[in-house]
């Protein structure tokens, strides 16, 4: 099996997400299931086809998150250091179009959240970026053209 990196955070997310799937919404479900056989015919009962499909919903979702946390390999920042980007790495960035700063922590897939400052380790910036060090020149592809960054800061923490 394939290691997936990850931080300490984002594996206790999926951890919170997997408790949370088990303990309230899977016995809901099962509940709501139970109630809407009560109602009787189950071929027109709306309720039971919308608690069985939630109930899908939320098997899959345990089956990924039991898969995605078995895989984990929790990597934390705060052991590396250097002034190249790496895994973990808290970057700001210069826009050289807009003059804008920015900063984003390079994670793992499935914990990114481009709205936290949370960038994938598999995004295009990402890809970029790794590798490069304080005042290097990144270009990335994007919708409108090309965008070109300037490294300002790498911070391990």
């Amino acid at each position: 099996m394939q290691k997936i990196p990850m931080t300490a955070p984002g594996l206790q997310r999926l951890e919170d997400e997997l408790r949370r799937l088990k303990s309230e919404e899977r016995p809901a479900v099962i509940r709501a299931i139970a109630e809407a056989r009560a109602h009787g015919d189950l071929s027109e009962n709306a309720e039971y086809h919308a608690a069985r499909d939630r109930q899908s919903f939320i098997e899959g979702r345990v089956l990924e998150l039991e898969e995605l946390i078995a895989t984990a390999e929790v990597i934390d920042p705060s052991t590396l250091s250097g002034d190249q980007v790496k895994f973990g790495a808290r970057v700001t960035l210069l826009d050289e179009d807009t003059e804008k700063e920015t900063a984003y922590q390079i994670v793992g897939v499935h914990e990114a959240d481009i709205k936290q400052g949370l960038l994938s380790i598999s995004s295009p910036l990402a890809k970029s970026l790794i590798g490069k060090s304080v005042g290097d020149t990144v270009s990335v592809p994007a919708p409108g053209g090309d965008r070109t960054y300037e490294i300002l800061t790498v911070i391990y923490a």
